[in-house]
């Protein structure tokens, strides 16, 4: 092992590239991280170090990328600087992602995002893949507009979780009822969350949703928190 290697220091740069959004060294964002190592030279060098994939994914990414879902949902960065965290975070994963394939980094499980029918909106959706994605969670998303038949399709090839729902309109957003029901009643074990600007808990309640949240943070802090120890 390189002598001068400092494993902790090394864990706080990497999770800091993550919050500021700093990709590389000849990134030119941001600013003030000019000519600064990023995710990749940093993640690069701890694997080089033998430093375990899981370890460089818990100690250091994960916490950059809580960082970054907290401060969103405190309204202290805005949706620009959660797209840059996020480019950050896949530059990072994208050299782990030979070690998640080998089985060596086990990802926390399988969430299924999707825009209800009828639904042609997909910035929140998206928020929430990158945030959830950014903490170890493997989205499958089925993108805008999709029927109940196909979010069901979608549970029955792949060992789901949760499923998350978004709607961006108060028509829409009134499709959730019967796409929630169809769920339930075929998998009435799997959690379904509902979020999106016209949405409330009162609303989520009469769906019988498991969980309202208006910000992914709340998701996240959700399936971290049910799924601990699966």
């Amino acid at each position: 092992m390189n002598s001068s290697f400092d494993e902790t220091e090394l864990f706080t740069q990497l999770a800091f590239c993550i919050e500021r959004g700093k990709v590389n060294s000849s990134s030119k964002f941001p600013a003030d991280l000019i000519g600064q190592p990023g995710v990749e030279e940093i993640t690069s060098q701890l694997l080089q170090n033998n430093i375990p994939p899981k370890k460089i994914l818990e100690d250091a990414l994960l916490i950059g990328m809580n960082r970054v879902g907290e401060k969103f949902r405190d309204g202290k960065i805005f949706i620009p600087d959660v797209l840059i965290s996020a480019k950050a975070m896949n530059a990072a994963m994208e050299i782990l992602r030979p070690y998640i394939v080998k089985g060596d980094l086990k990802l926390k499980g399988k969430v299924i995002l999707a825009t209800v029918k009828g639904d042609l909106h997909n910035i929140g959706k998206n928020l929430v893949k990158m945030v959830l994605e950014g903490n170890g969670w493997e989205v499958i998303d089925l993108g805008i507009d999709v029927s109940s038949e196909k979010i069901l399709n979608a549970i029955n090839v792949n060992k789901i979780k949760a499923v998350g729902l978004s709607a961006l309109l108060t028509t829409t957003m009134l499709n959730m009822k019967d796409i929630v029901s169809d769920i339930k009643k075929m998998f009435p074990d799997i959690p379904v969350a509902v979020g999106g600007a016209p949405l409330n808990k009162k609303f989520a309640d009469e769906i019988n949703a498991d969980l309202y949240s208006p910000d992914p943070q709340g998701f996240l802090d959700y399936l971290n928190s049910h799924f601990a120890l699966n």
